[in-house]
């Protein structure tokens, strides 16, 4: 089993090689310039990578990009083996990556919460409080010295 500084050196490397030949080495026009790999990473065996990619366009060109991946793995796992020079290349594996999509979902809630805020901020811009501004006793108040039910020195209720 290798160490876990290998694997990530592997999958670094893993991830250059692939980009670099989907960007120069790949004539599959369902992969022109809209697929980017964004991440790679190596089981600790080092047997099988996941390429994780994002695919610039809409619902179609993701498929398509998807479909000229699978076509190309045998090419890209020939020039990661090529690279990498190890006994046993990984096999590849790629998946579509979520992270936009993700962050679109983050990015609406996010305008949502505001949008909350600002109403909540209008209403309350004219508002006045429901009774005093500052509903709080202060030590030295006539009459709030001691609290009810308090006994003196003679042990008489003095509120009495």
């Amino acid at each position: 089993m290798a160490d876990n500084a290998r694997a990530k050196r592997l999958a670094d490397l893993i991830r250059e090689v692939v980009a670099e030949k989907l960007h120069r080495g790949i004539k599959d026009p369902r992969l022109g310039t809209h697929v980017t790999v964004t991440d790679t990473r190596v089981t600790g065996d080092l047997r099988e990578a996941t390429v994780f990619y994002t695919v610039y366009g809409d619902e179609e060109d993701r498929k398509a990009a998807a479909a000229g991946l699978e076509s190309a793995k045998g090419v890209l796992r020939t020039a990661v083996g090529r690279a990498a020079g190890i006994k046993h290349t990984p096999s590849l594996t790629f998946v579509a990556d979520a992270l936009p999509e993700n962050a679109k979902t983050i990015d609406e809630a996010l305008a949502r919460a505001r949008a909350a805020d600002e109403e909540v901020r209008k209403a309350s811009s004219g508002a006045s409080y429901a009774g005093e501004a500052d509903p709080y006793r202060k030590p030295g108040e006539p009459g709030l010295d001691e609290p009810d039910g308090v006994e003196d020195e003679d042990g008489e209720d003095e509120s009495a």
